[in-house]
């Protein structure tokens, strides 16, 4: 969503890194360029003069700081300022002392409510609560059927009656409670437009209900609208904070950089793809610094987290540095990547990462092939690749529904991936790694000064990350 923003960006803080330099008219003349790029974006104008004169103040301000020189001051204080427009901080549920927790949703139809009450009900369950689906939306048709399929999805019960709406949320509350389900979140009807009836029944199921928490979902794509349409909800219903939907869309980023200045309320999620899965807190710091380039390393390391178990990711590293990683290890690691959501979100976050790389079509479908052409081979031949001659390499292009050229790049990448880690798990040893010494009944030998750590958090490093030296060749 903020692909053509942060681009904009990149180019005007290039230019400004040429200066050396930076004169009070050289911050004014980037300064209209931001507001040039904030306004093609389609954020709010108001919200535009706003930050322009937040930047502006600073740069002209006594907020000096040696360690930085002038580019790097301003680039530090748009970073500081994208941050408080977006929303400053991430927002933290809580729950309150005697259950549920009770979250309403409103919106417009087709802005994807139904949709991120399983989403929603989806992270609930992550955060190990137990959630109860609500569908109070008995006017569109099948709106409950669709709740009830996306419950069993994901294993939420959902609750819905033939009946006044209004009766169906206030039941639903009962039914959680009778259940010791400690979150309802219920699902209320919407329309094509805001109107008076709507607005009427949405306020009363609240009034019957007292959510603890009432979220609008809006459409991203729908620009400034999306704000439009928050302040007329908000109105009514005293909005908690926003969902916002199909940010993985092509829209501008104008409604999420104009949502919490306009109407007073943070987004508190944000839906990153059509998957239950694909649903997340919203950090107003990361999307600030993946809008500026800086990438989101955060996000990366807790999706990683989420997918690779510590064990696992030990005995891989080290079969890697020993030259020991097999196709059948590397077709295990492609299987988990691909459930971290999509290569191109992921290459996004990676501090950092060219222009030509983030703009760069990344294929999930590449993936695919590659696990078609290792699970055309026989364990022997993804064990031991070197046996693979001419005649296996037909077998397997024919198996994978590839050409054999394809199969026989993949092989010699791979081959080269081997040698540079064994030579990398070598660095450290000289010639080699040196087995631990043993005492006299067999124990190792602790190195004198050194302990043993206990097994923590699992923790994910990216090399070269530390040193900013990261090496994104290593993608291909």
């Amino acid at each position: 969503m903020f692909d053509t923003l942060s681009n904009r960006f990149e180019g005007i803080f290039k230019r400004m890194r040429g200066l050396g330099i930076l004169r009070e008219s050289d911050v004014d003349e980037v300064l209209g360029e931001i507001r040039l790029a904030l306004l093609e974006a389609d954020v709010n104008l108001h919200v535009v003069r706003s930050f322009q004169d937040r930047v502006r103040q600073r740069c002209v301000g006594a907020e000096v700081h040696k360690a930085l020189n002038p580019v790097q001051q301003v680039i530090k204080f748009v970073h500081e300022e994208l941050i408080a427009t977006l929303g400053g901080e991430t927002l933290e549920i809580s729950h309150p002392a005697k259950a549920p927790t009770v979250v309403l949703l409103a919106g417009l139809q087709g802005s994807g409510k139904t949709t991120n009450a399983a989403k929603l009900a989806s992270w609930f369950k992550q955060q190990g609560r137990n959630p109860m689906l609500v569908g109070a939306d008995l006017q569109r048709p099948a709106a409950v059927e669709q709740l009830r399929t996306l419950g069993d999805s994901i294993g939420v019960p959902v609750f819905s009656e033939p009946s006044d709406p209004v009766a169906v949320a206030r039941q639903g509350i009962a039914e959680a409670e009778a259940a010791n389900r400690d979150v309802v979140i219920c699902d209320t009807a919407g329309r094509l437009a805001i109107d008076e009836e709507m607005m009427d029944q949405v306020g009363r199921i609240s009034a019957a209900i007292e959510p603890h928490y009432t979220f609008l979902v809006v459409d991203a794509m729908t620009g400034q609208d999306a704000v439009t349409t928050a302040e007329s909800f908000h109105e009514v219903l005293e909005l908690d904070g926003v969902i916002l939907t199909k940010v993985d869309g092509d829209a501008r980023g104008g409604a999420a950089l104009s949502v919490k200045e306009v109407v007073g309320r943070p987004i508190a999620f944000s839906s990153t793809g059509e998957k239950i899965d694909e649903f997340e807190l919203f950090h107003p710091d990361r999307v600030a610094s993946r809008i500026l380039g800086m990438g989101d390393v955060l996000t990366l390391v807790e999706k990683a987290e989420q997918v690779y178990e510590e064990a696992e990711a030990e005995e891989a590293a080290a079969k890697l540095l020993e030259g020991e990683f097999t196709l059948e290890d590397f077709l295990e690691q492609m299987r988990q990547l691909k459930k971290m959501g999509s290569l191109q979100n992921l290459v996004g976050m990676l501090p950092g990462a060219p222009q030509e790389l983030r703009k760069a079509e990344i294929e999930d479908g590449q993936i695919a092939q590659v696990e078609a052409i290792i699970c055309s081979m026989t364990p022997q031949e993804r064990a031991t690749p070197r046996i693979v001659d001419g005649s296996r390499r037909q077998r397997i292009a024919a198996g994978s529904g590839t050409r054999p050229s394809e199969v026989s790049q993949l092989l010699r990448q791979f081959s080269e991936v081997q040698r540079m880690m064994k030579r990398m798990g070598g660095k450290g040893s000289g010639s080699g790694r040196k087995k631990p010494k043993k005492g006299r009944k067999g124990s190792r030998v602790t190195p004198p000064g050194s302990q043993q750590k206990k097994p923590g958090k699992p923790k994910l490093t990216l090399p070269g990350l530390e040193d900013g030296e990261f090496d994104l060749s290593s993608l291909r």
